[in-house]
C-alpha cells in the first residue's frame, strides 16, 4: 500500500528554507534549539513517510526510522520529546499548529494560498492543467477540472462537472458526476480558528485501480501523505472521506456515509448507507457495518456491528428486540 510521490508535482516551491534561516519564521515561537547540521529542507516527514532533508512535527515520539536521517529538523512544542530525542537538529516551541502554517506556507504555494496559479488548457468541453497527465485512452466529460500534478491512468472514465486536484488515479477508475477529489481537508486549531488560519493541507489523494465512485462525492486530500482507496472498491453517492483516510481493498460503501479523518479501514468493508465513523479510529478486515450505525470505536476483524454507539449486531439486535417488549 506504500505509494511515493514528488509533492513539487502538486505544491510548487515557494521559498528556499534551511535551518539557519528558519528563525526569522518562528522566533515568537521560540522556546530553545539545537542545530548542529545546516542543511535546505525540501520536505515533511511524517511516521508513515521518511524523506532526507525534511521537517518532522513530532507531536508524539517518533519512529526510529527518522532518527536515522542525517539531516532531519525535529520540531516539537513537548518538552519531554525534545529533551529525549538525540538528534543534531531540533526545536522547541510553544504553539505547534502556528509554526506548523508559517513553515509551510512559507516553503509551498498551495491552493488556499491567493496567490497560487495553475495553467489550463481548455479541451472538449472541459478545463485540464497543462501540469496534469491524463492517459489517451481515458474519457472526460463535460464542465470538468483537472488540477496541477493529476495523473489519471488508463481507460478512466470521468464524467460531467468532476474536480480532481491533488490526486493520482489509476487505471479502470469510474468517478460519476459533480464528485469532487482532492479537496481542502478540514484541519485547523480550535484556538486559533478562521479561514486565514488554515493548517496547509500538502498531501494528495491516491485511487487504486477498478474502483467506482458515485455522484456528490468528496474525498479531502491528506494533511501530510496521502488518502486512500484501495482496489476495487465501490463507492456510493453523498460519501464523503475526510482527509487521511485509508481504505483498503474491495470496500463496499453505500451512500452518505462519512468517514472522519485519519480512519484505517481493513480489507473487504461491507458498509450500509449513513454511517458514521468518527475519526483516528482503526477498523479491520471483513467488517460489516448496519446502515445508520455510528462507528465511535477500534473495530476487530470479522466484526458485524449496528446501532449507537455501534455494537455486536446481534447484541443490539437483542437490546431492539428487549426495548420493543
Amino acid at each position: 500500500m506504500k505509494h511515493n510521490y514528488n509533492r513539487f508535482d502538486f505544491y510548487p516551491k515557494k521559498n528556499k528554507l534551511t535551518t539557519s534561516n528558519i528563525f526569522n519564521l518562528i522566533h515568537s515561537n521560540l522556546i530553545t534549539s539545537k542545530l548542529e547540521n545546516n542543511f535546505e529542507i525540501f520536505d515533511i516527514s511524517s511516521n508513515d513517510s521518511v524523506r532526507e532533508n525534511s521537517i518532522y512535527f513530532a507531536h508524539s515520539f517518533p519512529k526510529k526510522e527518522l532518527l536515522k536521517l542525517k539531516n532531519i529538523l525535529f520540531i516539537t512544542n513537548d518538552n519531554d520529546i525534545y529533551n529525549s530525542i538525540k538528534i543534531n537538529s531540533k526545536l522547541l516551541i510553544k504553539n505547534i499548529s502556528e509554526v506548523y502554517n508559517d513553515i509551510l506556507n512559507f516553503m509551498y504555494n498551495h491552493e488556499d494560498n491567493i496567490d497560487f496559479e495553475d495553467d489550463f488548457v481548455f479541451n472538449e468541453g472541459s478545463y485540464l492543467s497543462k501540469f496534469s497527465e491524463i492517459h489517451n485512452s481515458s474519457k472526460i466529460g463535460k464542465n470538468c477540472i483537472i488540477g496541477r500534478g493529476v495523473k489519471i491512468g488508463k481507460n478512466c472514465i470521468i464524467k460531467n462537472n468532476v474536480v480532481i486536484k491533488n490526486s493520482i488515479i489509476f487505471d479502470n477508475v469510474i468517478i460519476c458526476d459533480n464528485t469532487s477529489i482532492g479537496t481542502t481537508g478540514f484541519g485547523f486549531s480550535l484556538d486559533n480558528m478562521g479561514s486565514i488560519n488554515l493548517n496547509p493541507q500538502l498531501g494528495v489523494v491516491i485511487i487504486e485501480s477498478n474502483v467506482h465512485i458515485g455522484s456528490n462525492c468528496s474525498i479531502d486530500r491528506a494533511k501530510l501523505d496521502y488518502t486512500f482507496i484501495g482496489q476495487n472498491s465501490m463507492i456510493d453517492n453523498q460519501v464523503h472521506i475526510a482527509h487521511n483516510v485509508v481504505i483498503d481493498e474491495n470496500a463496499c460503501i453505500a451512500a452518505q456515509t462519512g468517514i472522519s479523518g485519519s480512519t484505517k479501514i481493513g480489507k473487504n468493508l461491507i458498509c450500509g448507507g449513513q454511517v458514521g465513523f468518527a475519526g483516528h479510529i482503526n477498523i479491520g478486515n471483513n467488517v460489516i457495518v448496519a446502515a445508520k450505525s455510528g462507528v465511535t470505536k477500534n473495530i476487530n476483524d470479522n466484526s458485524r456491528i449496528a446501532g449507537f454507539p455501534a455494537i455486536d449486531l446481534k447484541s443490539w439486535k437483542k437490546i431492539i428486540i428487549k426495548s420493543r417488549k
